[in-house]
């Protein structure tokens, strides 16, 4: 067996991430000598990295700072307000599990279990909080009560409306043992608590588990659309407080689709979430922890001041233990030992990571202590809340309400990097050869937190339903997402259609085999024998007819241009090509435009929108334009290319329905996240369901769609 007791050197890091090595390097100095490292500042593209303490330019570091962190909350006394995240056993590989738990008892902080039940060596510490969640995995009254608390949890930033995932690789013997399920089995969590439906049943389960075991509760919830009225209900319900786990978190596994694209920011939601509790009167005696992409003391000393009590580190925590951010803890072959498959072959060293992470958390707390004595600041309490000391640069002026704190106002400019990421590359790529949802893992690098957004899109995110409406699991239940186009006439599988005008003959027909097998549709500009039931036949003059005898049906495709909207309604057609590529304004601009006018006259049930653009990359571009008025999409080329590659006719037919089944699985996965059975009766125009991150007012108010954190 290979035993990890050392760094591994950091790889070379050739995509956006938000750990970079200069991050990490910071960390792991912090782990080797325990000692302050500098207030550690940067200008990154998060909400949270725009936002800065109103400290003099040169803040003094010593390694003997005055202030204190100590404090108590549910009869639980703190040295610190850290915990260290919500990590499984079977996510990490036991050690790391070990480690973690007794370092927190070591430095009276807290550690979080996570719901792969309970390893026996983790059990023998006190200072832990053991999880109970959806599925149950290893959870009986020994186990609730083994710990300091309870954490029921809803739902974790990395996967919002969806349960936890443990690929089957990953359930070896002892992971088996401890969930109490079949080794090799995919262990996929419901969902929802089929339980807890409702804000009243929560409370029932919150009174139940403290009568139970006499020990404090505390509910963990994604950060989503909702969160102040979740997060206020929770308080309500009598529970002792709220982990809030904030977009782009860490993970063992999760679908790219939902990481990336569902939840808002941990800034956003904790600020929000404060003020409703305070309007409340709800705010005292209540905890709020702050999960999600927490790299340093400045992050939780910025998170603190606008409204948590205490901060969750999980993957600061890791690379303390020697993570290098390779991103594939879901495989099980980690370099580190941290998040392997517990096969006997590597295992990282428990003393090793005991001195790493003990030091880590001992100078993370000295450089918050810095941070207070510079600020003035006597006791960490005195930090909460304290928005005053806060300063926005280069934010709107909305964020800047919403977080409530001075600024300077700036409107970024909507589009600002690259389209066809490396990261999306990757992702099409996984997606054809497997025709299923994309699994990965850590957080999310995706636009606009850490890569600079390529569209309109890349600002928007989708909400994750919990407690005040329950998801819909799409492991478990069917998700319609067919469409029905010009009343019926037209039926559609899911809401893309393949454009293949530009394609070579090898390509048309390997997209229109896939097409006409999964009830898809494809663009073309010139007959394919044999599939002529399945196509939209474009003239290049503006009219694109769908082939059904003996009376096409003529669809005009027109430019994305604001200014031509108001012509459209009235004229005798079944809807409309919106075609980005021949227009002058964004995609997402003219849908939204163009369904709220139709809706304005009273006409939109008489006309489809169907958006058309070269620039749509994937299955939640697709989705947010749905939400923001279309009924269908058509991807171009551009997108297919990427996705199958070269090969043979029928490896190309093969990948073409993969990349069909895969874009309409993940589609289900969003649909059910929002807590949504039917994509076209539930989602075409429902802005309601997306929220903007510090996007430009002028866009936003044309898109129609409300500020993340905004109540």
């Amino acid at each position: 067996m290979m035993i990890i007791n050392k760094y591994l050197p950091v790889p070379r890091q050739t995509d956006s991430e938000l750990w970079t090595a200069e991050k990490i390097e910071h960390v792991r100095r912090l782990s080797l000598t325990g000692k302050p490292q500098g207030i550690f500042e940067r200008n990154g593209n998060r909400v949270l990295d725009k936002v800065e303490f109103k400290l003099k330019k040169n803040p003094e570091m010593t390694d003997n700072p005055t202030s204190s962190l100590s404090f108590s909350f549910s009869g639980i006394d703190m040295s610190m307000p850290l915990y260290l995240g919500d990590m499984s056993y079977g996510a990490l590989s036991g050690n790391p599990n070990i480690t973690i738990a007794r370092v927190a008892d070591m430095t009276g902080t807290l550690a979080g279990t996570g719901e792969g039940g309970l390893h026996p060596e983790v059990a023998k510490h006190k200072r832990i909080f053991v999880q109970w969640a959806s599925a149950r995995f290893g959870v009986d009254a020994k186990t609730l009560t083994a710990g300091l608390g309870i954490v029921i949890k809803i739902g974790q930033g990395a996967k919002p409306g969806i349960g936890g995932h443990l690929p089957g690789k990953k359930v070896t013997k002892p992971i088996s043992l401890t969930r109490r399920i079949p080794e090799g089995m995919d262990a996929i969590s419901p969902a929802p608590h089929h339980d807890i439906y409702s804000i009243e049943d929560l409370g029932q389960r919150i009174a139940a588990l403290k009568d139970m075991t006499g020990k404090p509760v505390f509910v963990k919830v994604a950060a989503t659309n909702y969160i102040p009225y979740v997060v206020a209900g929770i308080a309500r319900m009598n529970a002792d407080g709220v982990i809030i786990d904030g977009h782009g978190a860490g993970t063992g596994a999760t679908p790219q689709v939902i990481r990336d694209n569902v939840g808002i920011p941990i800034e956003l939601a904790v600020a929000s979430a404060d003020n409703v509790l305070r309007q409340e009167g709800l705010r005292d005696r209540f905890t709020v922890i702050a999960a999600g992409r927490v790299t340093s003391s400045t992050d939780a000393a910025k998170l603190i001041a606008l409204g948590a009590d205490v901060v969750s580190v999980g993957t600061g925590a890791l690379i303390a233990m020697g993570c290098v951010m390779v991103h594939k803890c879901h495989i099980g072959s980690c370099p580190t030992a941290l998040t392997n498959k517990i096969d006997g072959t590597r295992e990282m060293d428990i003393e090793f990571g005991v001195k790493t992470l003990t030091n880590f958390i001992n100078g993370f707390g000295l450089e918050l202590m810095n941070i207070l004595d510079n600020l003035g600041i006597r006791n960490v309490r005195e930090l909460r809340g304290r928005r005053d000391l806060l300063y926005g640069n280069g934010l709107s002026e909305e964020t800047l309400t919403i977080l409530g704190i001075d600024g300077r106002v700036e409107d970024s400019p909507v589009k600002q990097g690259e389209l066809w990421t490396k990261r999306i590359q990757v992702y099409l790529h996984e997606l054809m050869n497997k025709g299923e949802p994309v699994i990965t893992s850590m957080g999310s690098t995706a636009p606009p937190d850490v890569e600079k957004p390529g569209r309109i899109s890349d600002w928007l995110r989708s909400d994750g339903a919990q407690v005040t409406r329950p998801p819909i699991d799409p492991y478990r239940e069917d998700i319609d997402t067919s469409f029905y186009l010009n009343h019926g006439k037209i039926y559609l599988s899911l809401p893309v259609i393949y454009d293949i005008t530009s394609a070579p003959e090898k390509f048309r027909n390997a997209f229109s085999w896939a097409s006409l097998a999964l009830s898809s549709a494809i663009f073309t500009d010139e007959t394919n024998p044999g599939f002529e039931d399945i196509s939209f036949s474009y003239d290049g003059k503006g009219i694109a007819s769908w082939s059904k005898k003996p009376f096409p049906e003529r669809y005009y495709v027109i430019p994305s241009s604001l200014d031509a909207v108001e012509g459209l309604v009235g004229l005798d057609v079944p809807g409309f090509i919106v075609d980005e590529d021949e227009g002058k304004d964004d995609l997402e601009l003219m849908i939204s435009r163009l369904d709220s006018t139709l809706k304005r006259n009273g006409v939109r049930y008489y006309y489809d929108i169907i958006a058309k653009s070269s620039k749509l990359r994937d299955s939640a571009d697709v989705f947010k334009n749905l939400l923001l008025g279309a009924d269908s999409t058509i991807v171009s080329y551009s997108l297919l290319e990427r996705a199958i590659g070269q090969g043979s006719e029928g490896d190309l037919k093969e990948r073409a329905f993969n990349v069909i089944a895969g874009m309409k699985k993940e589609i289900s996965l969003l649909a059910g996240a929002a807590g949504v059975y039917s994509v076209q009766s539930s989602l075409t125009g429902n802005r309601e369901l997306l929220r903007a991150i510090n996007l430009n007012p002028k866009t936003r108010e044309i898109l129609r769609v409300k500020p993340a954190g905004g109540l």
